[in-house]
């Protein structure tokens, strides 16, 4: 197999999805090496460099990008899969945002208590132990975990010539932050725009489900993807797919629409590959589902519904993508 391999450096980084012209264009089937900044561009390096002081709002979540895939039509759907997520740095952040997370007053949850203290937390990234490394502000407390690289914003043009802030999720994807999005997953994307106009950022070296804080382990990333194409089959909202499971998103306000658009989706999908009357579906994953909280800080909330293949009666869906394109990353890594 002679694969097509092409590497995005640019340093021309967008904030928006549906807004920037494109900075690479490729053939489905193209090998992508990437790098993308953390959601700080980088300007946050520990505890004395607060956001609010190094960073230029609202020029926050930079996504390389965005990519052009030819031959991609509104009414198509784009396949990403992610052959590498590496940290590019040794160390990554977090912080805390007086008026950001689910958990201080934001302006659309307005409190008269005062809101979170801006905090910043530096994390040691240990990529030959696989670990990242918490460290307690106010004490000497600190705590290995396992590296998870993923991304935490993936997402291509939204329709209607919108164009949506990168920190905002929705049908087109955008800011969704679920750990699923990780090494091995195939995402797919409902084109809107003709070439699709994918964009990555937000790598997380790890994150909690919920990212209830508003920030994961923020880290620069080394990526690679492969891109596919599937013609006249559009996809509503993002669904993601690894080798044991298919999941579906939702994104919007409040939480249980979010829950019930996955939800909804994901009993769609099984009930059309599978050929499983809706009902049939409905129960099938009512019993053998799950549904973990990609996010709950953002503009609009994340929920992921799924279910795993093995329950299936059709254990290949989206025609077999995800098993092609897992043969493209394990040429690729062949090759390295």
């Amino acid at each position: 197999m002679t694969l097509n391999i092409v590497s995005l450096q640019s340093k021309d980084y967008s904030f928006f999805f549906g807004k920037s012209e494109p900075v690479l264009r490729v053939k489905p089937g193209t090998v992508v090496e990437m790098y993308t900044e953390d959601c700080f561009g980088g300007a946050v390096t520990g505890p004395e460099t607060l956001p609010s002081q190094v960073c230029v709002f609202p020029f926050l979540n930079p996504v390389t990008g965005p990519i052009y895939v030819e031959g991609a039509m509104p009414g198509d759907t784009l396949a990403v899969h992610f052959i590498e997520i590496e940290p590019a740095r040794d160390w990554a952040v977090s912080s805390t945002f007086p008026h950001f997370g689910a958990l201080t007053t934001t302006h659309t949850t307005a409190m008269l208590h005062d809101p979170l203290e801006e905090r910043v937390w530096r994390y040691d990234v240990d990529k030959k132990a696989r670990t990242v490394t918490y460290h307690a502000t106010k004490s000497g407390y600190s705590v290995s975990m396992p590296l998870d690289p993923m991304h935490g914003t993936v997402g291509v043009a939204p329709g209607g010539f919108e164009a949506r802030a990168t920190i905002t999720p929705d049908a087109h994807g955008g800011n969704m932050d679920t750990p699923e999005i990780r090494k091995g997953a195939t995402v797919y994307f409902g084109v809107n725009q003709e070439g699709g106009l994918l964009a990555i950022g937000d790598g997380h070296c790890r994150q909690g489900e919920g990212e209830v804080i508003g920030t994961a382990v923020e880290a620069a990333m080394n990526t690679v993807i492969v891109i596919d194409l599937i013609k006249g089959i559009f996809t509503p909202w993002p669904r993601i797919e690894n080798d044991l499971s298919i999941m579906s998103t939702g994104s919007t306000k409040p939480l249980e629409d979010a829950y019930r658009i996955s939800q909804h989706d994901l009993i769609n999908w099984v009930a059309a590959d599978s050929k499983l009357d809706i009902l049939d579906a409905l129960q099938l994953v009512s019993q053998a589902g799950r549904a973990p909280v990609g996010n709950v800080v953002d503009p609009n909330y994340t929920f992921v519904s799924m279910v795993d293949k093995k329950y299936l009666p059709t254990k290949e869906v989206m025609g077999g993508t995800h098993g092609k394109l897992s043969a493209i990353a394990a040429e690729y890594r062949k090759g390295k």
